[in-house]
């Protein structure tokens, strides 16, 4: 299922939370699976363990990607769908895995730091010409110190993107995968900076022009062994089902088909009309188009949870149970599949349902507690059973994790009053309601 993590609750199926950007995070259970297949071979050669890297997907139509702390690299939805390869994507991946190998992110406030010292020398300067009558002078002196600051931060900028991209080759040959997508991304990259004229003086980029980039890279890559190695065909077809998805997901529905057309019958195709046609309200032709899937591969978990995905969101919740079932069966109970079946059992409004959503639910969440979406439905499994106190530290683990440390507080001391001291449920109220604290107080003094 995708899905969006973004600032208000949604309903049918689409996730809920206050993120750290002003962009939706996209969460899809195949996606995911995709990105981690494909990123461990790098990984690996990066030194890292692959339960700790992340690759995640925001909902931004632009070409980018970036690490932001941590191991975690983001992409763009607009790069994934520009992308004409999965290679293209490895590319990416290994040079954004650079970043996190340098610890570019910590060692960018270096180059902060020593920015703003040229900028105060120069302020000192400029300020003292300015006392001795000099006040032409002193404007000029801090000017040309603020220019000078910032080309210096932009020149650090472009020596990490440049160390990023010798560490990403060094993956990728460590890896045994081709460098052929990298350059071809690249050459993406120059093309748009050619159509948006973009200043082709270094002194004032935060990255290497593209260009500087693939005469560089060109002679690493084509040297390499790996440099005619083909993509594994069955991990490219899962690429090309995902990008078809995720555009189907995105972008408007006639953008969709105008892409994937009426008469493009393959897999991605279908895939992308079936949302597009189920994002318009035309539920039978997404499940025609679903059934059409589901005929190529009758128990394809990710087939089965868009029919049930379809049908839950267009309101025939009981119709989704089976197919959403047997998806997580065949995926080992993926969490964010399992969250949209306890989803459906609450949606048929029969308590008979309550005991499966309840398990369903927590066991998605003992694996994935990441997820506020299935926090919101827990606490109302929780509310419709009469347990106050556990719909209420459902509730606070959702808004501590969307960042709402007030209401988080607030329903963490309401499950404190009715959870007997000592047990595990009420230690996690007593640690979230620390932590929220700390964060209001935080916030008052700032």
């Amino acid at each position: 299922m995708l899905a969006r993590i973004c600032a208000v609750l949604a309903a049918a199926g689409l996730i809920a939370a206050q993120g750290a950007w002003a962009q939706s995070i996209l969460r899809d259970a195949e996606t995911e699976a995709l990105m981690q297949d494909a990123s461990a071979p790098l990984v690996r050669a990066a030194g890292f363990r692959e339960r700790n890297v992340q690759i995640m997907v925001i909902n931004d139509p632009s070409i980018n990607a970036f690490v932001a702390g941590g191991q975690a690299v983001w992409f763009h939805s607009g790069l994934i769908a520009q992308a004409d390869n999965l290679n293209q994507v490895q590319g990416v991946m290994a040079h954004e895995l650079g970043h996190v190998e340098g610890g570019h992110v910590i060692r960018s406030m270096e180059g902060i730091k020593e920015a703003t010292g040229i900028q105060l020398v120069t302020l000192l300067l400029g300020a003292a010409a300015m006392a001795a009558g000099g006040g032409e002078a002193g404007m000029g002196i801090m000017a040309m110190g603020q220019q000078a600051a910032m080309g210096k931060f932009l020149a650090f900028n472009r020596a990490q993107e440049s160390s990023a991209d010798a560490a990403g080759a060094r993956y990728l040959h460590d890896a045994g995968i081709s460098g052929k997508g990298s350059l071809e991304f690249f050459k993406k990259l120059q093309n748009l900076e050619y159509r948006l004229y973009v200043p082709q003086d270094t002194y004032f980029r935060t990255h290497p022009l593209s260009s500087d980039r693939v005469a560089t890279l060109t002679h690493v890559y084509e040297n390499d062994p790996a440099w005619n190695k083909p993509t594994d065909p069955a991990l490219e077809a899962r690429f090309q089902r995902v990008k078809a998805k995720l555009i189907g997901f995105v972008s408007e529905p006639q953008r969709t088909l105008q892409l994937y057309p009426e008469t493009d019958l393959s897999v991605p195709a279908r895939y992308a009309r079936a949302y597009a046609y189920h994002k318009s309200a035309y539920t039978d032709k997404a499940l025609g188009e679903v059934e059409a899937l589901l005929k190529t591969a009758p128990h394809d978990p990710y087939f089965l949870e868009l029919e049930g995905q379809v049908l839950l969101e267009s309101g025939k919740p009981a119709q989704a149970i089976p197919p959403l079932r047997e998806a997580v069966e065949r995926t080992g109970g993926q969490p964010l599949i399992a969250t949209l079946l306890g989803h459906a059992l609450l949606a048929t409004d029969d308590d008979a349902y309550l005991a499966e959503a309840e398990r369903v639910l927590r066991n998605a969440l003992s694996r994935d507690n990441d997820n506020p979406f299935g926090w919101y439905a827990l606490g109302n499994v929780y509310q419709r059973k009469g347990d106050t106190a556990r719909a209420a530290l459902a509730t606070a683990e959702r808004y501590s994790m969307e960042g709402q440390a007030a209401l988080a507080l607030r329903h963490a001391e309401v499950a404190m009053s009715g959870i007997s001291q000592g047990t595990p449920d009420f230690i996690r109220a007593q640690d979230i309601a620390m932590v929220s604290r700390a964060a209001m107080e935080r916030t008052r003094k700032k």
